[in-house]
């Protein structure tokens, strides 16, 4: 049967409304057997006392090194007010008013309203609305079925979108003058319960369940970039990476003893990759994934420090994949090591179909977010990452090997080699000041210093008592050694490249502060932190520096529930309530983005992407942007505030639910169950009273091209100064004629053939599918050297041949006299032209001519296609065929 047997070990413990279904699916239940964290590092308490004594005694000040409370990017304006004190005069109901954007960004918005958590809906502001790009189920390749929810397969999932995508990165593919892209998503994990018939077998929920995790690379269209969108099914660079995936290992693990199985006995390919969270675009193009809650898939002995200290334990595990795969129970011989194959981050290029995915040891074995790369001052590359779990650490890669502009191959080779590093933080309040109740401290702000502490340097072990390899296995183990600062999860780490600091999302730690646990302390300041933080840091000029300095940004909740939190000083009853900070975007012009996970259970409304004003009076100023609906989590923001739009891939939506009684249909709202999916948010089309600057009420073929417009079958050109063109006497070129007739017939599917009709035709080139049907329909057949020459434009009387079949090909007697003077009665295409002129469909030039061989202006075409089917209700093949 269907359902699984979940173990709800939290069902009791979670707080407000947090799915228990959650914690068993997406992290196998950690936070009930405790943190993996149980070393005797100092508690940053301690750190902070021992720093603050030291600056007394030595009669100095650490706060040379510390973050300007008015913020970190230059000069920037003082908060608006001391901070923590009220504003005077009457309190706004919510987010302040809509005023200057920040930075000047063009993505202008009024913040919307927190929603509540039961509610099943996508809300976005005023003036916005929103369309689903791609959902779980659909069909990437030709040969891929459309979704059916009762009749799934293993081998039809391996060809559709998978399921709960997270982090999500969309690449203009170059010289498509913004119309196309290519999109990279994470599959983190699967919630059987809601996604099978309860008639499933137990072998098929297992083989599809496997073949919806994993990532997706699939290929994007849209019309102009005020238009949404779509996915290009069959699309050359379209792929699934699943868990039968080769994956080559990387760095100096990659080999090891540690990483050898029975089935891999060179320790040096791995198949698959498990509990895809976030990732980061690096500056060669590539994608980076990290593998997060691997533990959760595999039933261990959970004997060894080693097993323990990541979450691995013996028993059966939620969706039992041990039971028909080995390699997922490390009792079994030989499969002892195949835990240690994952937990590290992921390497894929998207513009090589072909290319084999990488995972890196260099940057350490974790429970890892993801990572995100910035080119530091000299060139190397440096990757931040956090452990995504409750008194675990944030980390630093300095690769070995600078960049070299230009070339990808040197490049795509930088995380394989470098120096890593873990997190201590300093604080610089006393310890009396920080009470976990997330008091901002007499000085004004949550501060301090850092520390990067070395655990590999120049390719050797920096952890006494641990070799290399051990270090980037055991990477955790060599990390308590060292004595870094207990965190309250880290979650994504996103350096800006404007100003060069680096933010980091706590997300949440309802054991700070409890007992036998860590108390709180100036970097996570609230005991049984609830609702999270984000951190500011600054390398202060040399992004592979050993020493740093910090801020907290935001403490986040709701002030107007009475919680404690703090915003840089921007007035706390002026933003949008916020909670669990999860994935890190920026826009164009630096604004941060936060996406979150958990609100439900902390402040209790919907999940959102929210934009956070970082300079200037405005500093810390939250406004929400969107919500999404009911149990479901905002990850993967993309702005693109340029265009107006973002994008956010929406996962675990009716998480609670049962197949038989869902708590959620987004995005379809059909009535069948959720389908997570990645969601593009853009400005509602308002449609001018005359859509084109060039062509207005009294032109000729004006009526005739603006109802081309409002059908679909003709678009205009977006303009440099904004304006919107026709271009009515541009001609028609032969590709652009075959669009306007697979439009016109309502743009059918087309079944991609075996092999191309046509040398010149290829995959992924504008109108490809236009020319494909039109040439399966018989109205094109190309010219006999098998080309179809698409950007020639197409002649008059090749017009008249391309309607004429679209028709139908009705039977037309050969003209005993010329239908025009200029059109002899044996001329190419008479019959056709012939045929035109009596159904009235063209009537020539007043001068009595045709003009066979000119071509066809963009104007005229849409008065033929009027007139046809309009005038003589001629629809495709209505006459034959």
């Amino acid at each position: 049967m269907a359902s699984i047997s979940l173990p709800l070990l939290m069902k009791d413990a979670v707080r407000g409304k947090r799915s228990p279904v959650t914690c068993a699916l997406k992290c196998g239940n950690q936070c009930a057997f405790g943190p993996c964290n149980h070393s005797d590092n100092a508690s940053f308490r301690d750190i902070a006392s021992a720093a603050l004594s030291r600056r007394t005694m030595l009669g100095g000040s650490t706060a040379a090194l510390a973050i300007g409370l008015a913020g970190t990017q230059g000069a920037l304006a003082a908060p608006a007010g001391p901070v923590g004190t009220a504003p005077v005069g009457p309190a706004p109901a919510g987010p302040a008013p809509a005023g200057p954007t920040p930075h000047g960004t063009a993505l202008d918005f009024t913040a919307i309203a927190p929603v509540d958590a039961m509610a099943d809906e996508f809300t976005v502001p005023e003036g916005f609305t929103w369309h689903p790009v791609i959902r779980w189920g659909d069909p990437l390749f030709d040969d891929a079925p459309d979704f059916d929810w009762e009749a799934q397969t293993a081998e039809a999932q391996k060809l559709q979108f998978g399921y709960n995508n997270d982090y999500t990165e969309i690449q203009e593919i170059p010289d498509s003058d913004g119309t196309r892209a290519v999109m990279f998503v994470n599959h983190e994990y699967t919630n059987e319960a809601i996604m099978f018939p309860p008639d499933t077998g137990e072998d098929e929920l297992i083989d599809i369940g496997m073949a919806a995790h994993g990532l997706t690379v699939v290929e994007l269209e849209r019309e102009n970039a005020q238009q949404p969108y779509t996915y290009v099914k069959g699309a050359a660079l379209n792929r699934r990476i699943l868990l039968d995936t080769p994956f080559a290992v990387t760095g100096p693990a990659a080999g090891s003893d540690l990483l050898v199985t029975v089935d891999d006995p060179t320790g040096a390919e791995v198949l698959g990759t498990l509990g895809n969270c976030a990732g980061g675009l690096t500056p060669w193009g590539t994608l980076l994934s990290g593998e997060e809650n691997f533990h959760g898939y595999f039933n261990a002995p959970g004997a060894s420090e080693a097993e323990t200290r990541y979450g691995l334990r013996s028993g059966a595990t939620a969706r039992g994949w041990e039971l028909e795969h080995p390699r997922f129970d490390a009792h079994n011989e030989g499969y002892e090591n195949e835990p240690n194959r994952f937990g590290y981050i992921v390497e894929i290029d998207p513009w090589d179909p072909s290319s084999t995915p990488r995972k890196h040891t260099s940057l350490g074995r974790l429970k890892h977010e993801g990572a995100n790369v910035i080119l530091a001052e000299d060139g190397r590359a440096v990757a931040y990452s956090g452990d995504d779990e409750v008194f675990d650490y944030l980390y630093k890669f300095v690769s070995r090997d600078p960049c070299v502009e230009g070339d990808r191959a040197h490049n795509m080779t930088l995380l394989e080699h470098g120096d890593l590093y873990v997190a201590k933080f300093s604080g610089n309040s006393p310890a009396a000041e920080i009470d976990g109740s997330g008091t901002v401290p007499s000085d004004g702000a949550f501060d301090g210093t850092g520390e990067w502490l070395p655990l590999v340097v120049d390719g050797e072990s920096a952890v006494e008592g641990f070799t290399l390899e051990e270090v980037l296995v055991h990477t955790r183990l060599a990390a308590d050694a060292v004595g870094p600062t207990k965190m309250d999860r880290c979650e994504d780490v996103e350096p800006s490249l404007q100003s060069r600091h680096v933010y980091v999302a706590c997300t949440n730690n309802s054991g700070r502060g409890t007992e036998g646990k860590a108390p709180a302390d100036e970097m996570n300041p609230r005991a049984e932190n609830r609702d999270g933080h984000v951190i500011e840091i600054d390398e202060q000029g040399d992004q592979t520096s050993s020493t740093f300095a910090w801020n907290l940004l935001l403490v986040c909740g709701d002030p107007a529930q009475g919680d404690q939190t703090y915003f840089s000083g921007f007035p706390a009853d002026q933003v949008s309530p916020i909670s669990c900070p999860d994935n890190l975007a920026f826009d164009s012009v630096g604004n941060l983005w936060i996406s979150t996970d958990g609100a439900p259970s902390g402040i209790g409304y919907n999940d959102g992407l929210f934009r956070v004003t970082l300079e200037g009076a405005a500093r810390g100023r939250v406004e929400q942007f969107l919500s999404v609906p009911r149990d479901g989590e905002t990850c993967g923001p993309i702005v693109r505030d340029q265009d107006r739009t973002a994008f956010v891939a929406v996962q675990h939506p009716g998480e609670d639910g049962t197949y038989e009684e869902q708590f959620s249909c987004f995005p379809d709202y059909d009535g069948k169950g959720p389908r997570p999916a990645v969601v593009q948010v853009l400005p509602t089309s308002e449609e001018p009273e005359h859509p084109f600057t060039d062509m207005g009420p009294g032109d000729e073929h004006y009526e005739s091209v603006r109802w081309a417009y409002e059908n679909g079958i003709a678009k205009g050109w977006q303009e440099a100064d904004g304006s919107s063109t026709f271009r009515p006497l541009l001609p028609v070129n032969r590709d652009a004629m075959a669009a306007f007739l697979h439009r016109l017939a309502g743009a059918p599917e087309v079944d991609h053939p075996r092999s191309e009709p046509f040398r010149d035709v290829a995959k992924g080139q504008e109108h490809y599918d236009a020319i494909i049907w039109a040439y399966q329909m018989g109205i094109t057949t190309g010219w006999p050297d098998r080309t179809f020459r698409p950007t020639q434009p197409i002649n008059r009387d090749a017009m008249a041949a391309f309607v004429h079949r679209y028709a139908g090909s009705p039977d037309v007697p050969a003209p005993t006299e010329r239908p025009f003077q200029d059109v002899p009665v044996n001329g190419l295409y008479a019959a056709e032209i012939a045929w035109l002129e009596a159904e009235g469909i063209t009537t020539g030039w007043k001068d009595g001519t045709y003009r066979p061989l000119s071509p066809m202006n963009r104007d005229a075409t849409a008065a033929f296609l009027q007139r046809m089917t309009q005038e003589q209700n001629i629809t495709f093949r209505s006459l034959g065929g």
